[in-house]
C-alpha cells in the first residue's frame, strides 16, 4: 500500500541540508508507517497550494493560512493538524464544509501558560517593570511609596474570562495566593466552576467586581475585541488586565486609551493584536505594562510534545479513526472514520 502524503509547514528545526527524516523525526514517530512528509518550498500561497493540492493531510502551526482559497484547492485532504491550541490559522468553517477534520493540541502546555499568566499577574500587582526602572535609574527610594498605594494580593478578586483548561490551572494557582476567583463562561456549567472553588458570574459582574482580569477565550467572531472601550470603562480604575491567550481578544487601541486615562491601572500581555508590535506602540514604553513576546507556552518540553501530538492526531485520521482533539466535531459523522470505542469490561466467572 502506498504511503499517504502529508504536507508540512512547521517551523524549521534544522538546516535544509539535514535530511527530512531527521528534521521531522518527531512527526515520523507517528506517521512513518503510513505517510511521508513533504515540506513546502517557498512561502507564497501559490507555492503552498501547488504542494498541497494532492495531499492527504496538512501539518501546520503558522505560516500560510489555510483559508477558503487553499481549502477549495485541496483534492484529497482529509485532515489539517494544527500544532497549537488556537486554530485561527485555519478557516474551520470552510474545512467543515469541505469535510476536512481539523485537530489541535489543547492539553500540551496548559501548566506553562498558567505559570506565565501568574507571572504577569504578579508583575502587575507588584509593578515590577516600574521598580526595575527605578533601580537602574538611581531612584531607589521611590519604590515603597508606589507599592504603598496598591492593596496586597491576598483577598483580591481574579476574574477569568472563559473557564477552559488554562483558566482552571490559573484558578488553582491563584488560590494559593489567597485570591477569590470568579469566572464567566457561558459554555461551562456552574458545577464545573464551583467544583474548583470558583464563583460563576455574568460578564458584566466580572468586569465590575474584578481586581485582576485574565482573558482566556479562543479567537472567534464573538471573542474578537470583546474587551474594548465599554468594558474598560466598566472596570475598577485599579484593575489589571492579563492576556496570555489570543491578542485580538483585546481591542488594543481601547486598552491604550484606558491605560492613558487611568480607567485601567496595569496590563500584563503575552499576546498583541499585531506581532511583533510596531516600534512606536505606546504599550512598549508604559511603566505599568509588562510585555512578553508570545512565549507563555515555551519550555524545553513544549515544541517536541506539540509536534508529536499534532502528528498523532493526523495519524489517527489517516488510519481511519476519530482524532482525540477535533476542533470541528460536527464533521465527524460525515466522514468515514471509525469512532473510538471504550475498552470492553472484563467479565469474571460469575458474571
Amino acid at each position: 500500500m502506498s504511503k499517504k502524503k502529508v504536507v508540512a509547514q512547521l517551523p524549521a528545526v534544522a538546516k535544509n541540508e539535514v535530511p527530512i527524516e531527521q528534521r521531522y523525526s518527531l512527526e515520523l514517530e507517528s506517521l512513518g508507517e503510513i505517510a511521508e512528509i513533504i515540506e513546502v518550498e517557498g512561502s507564497t500561497k501559490e507555492n503552498f497550494i501547488d504542494a498541497a493540492r494532492d495531499a492527504d493531510a496538512i501539518l501546520t502551526s503558522w505560516g500560510i493560512r489555510i483559508d477558503q482559497e487553499v481549502i477549495s484547492a485541496l483534492n484529497k485532504c482529509v485532515v489539517v493538524g494544527v500544532g497549537s491550541v488556537g486554530v485561527d490559522m485555519v478557516d474551520v468553517d470552510a474545512a467543515t464544509a469541505a469535510g476536512i477534520v481539523v485537530t489541535n493540541t489543547p492539553d500540551i502546555f496548559i501548566e506553562e501558560v498558567a505559570d506565565h499568566t501568574l507571572m504577569l499577574l504578579l508583575a502587575c500587582a507588584r509593578r515590577s517593570k516600574m521598580l526595575d526602572k527605578m533601580v537602574s535609574s538611581g531612584n531607589w527610594w521611590k519604590g515603597r511609596p508606589v507599592l504603598n498605594e496598591i492593596p496586597r494580593l491576598w483577598g483580591q478578586t481574579l476574574g477569568l474570562i472563559s473557564f477552559g483548561n488554562v483558566a482552571t490551572a490559573v484558578a488553582r494557582r491563584a488560590k494559593g495566593f489567597g485570591m477569590h476567583i470568579i469566572a464567566y463562561d457561558p459554555y461551562v456549567t456552574e458545577l464545573k466552576m464551583t467544583a474548583e472553588g470558583v464563583e460563576p458570574v455574568t460578564y458584566a459582574e466580572l468586569l465590575e467586581r474584578s481586581d485582576y482580569i485574565s482573558a482566556h477565550p479562543g479567537l472567534n467572531k464573538t471573542s474578537r475585541g470583546m474587551l474594548s472601550d465599554k468594558e474598560f470603562a466598566a472596570m475598577k480604575n485599579s484593575a489589571s488586565v492579563i492576556n496570555c491567550g489570543r491578542g485580538p481578544v483585546i481591542d488594543e487601541a481601547a486598552l491604550i486609551r484606558a491605560l492613558q486615562a487611568g480607567e485601567v491601572a496595569a496590563a500584563g500581555l503575552d499576546v498583541l493584536e499585531k506581532e511583533p508590535p510596531d516600534p512606536d506602540n505606546p504599550l512598549l514604553t508604559m511603566d505599568n505594562v509588562v510585555l512578553s513576546p508570545h512565549a507563555a507556552s515555551a519550555t524545553t518540553r513544549m515544541r517536541p510534545e506539540t509536534r508529536r501530538r499534532a502528528a498523532r492526531e493526523v495519524s489517527l485520521v489517516l488510519d481511519g479513526k476519530w482524532p482525540m482533539s477535533c476542533v470541528n466535531p460536527t464533521v465527524l459523522p460525515k466522514v468515514e472514520l471509525e469512532r473510538w470505542q471504550p475498552y470492553p469490561m472484563t467479565r469474571g466467572p460469575n458474571r
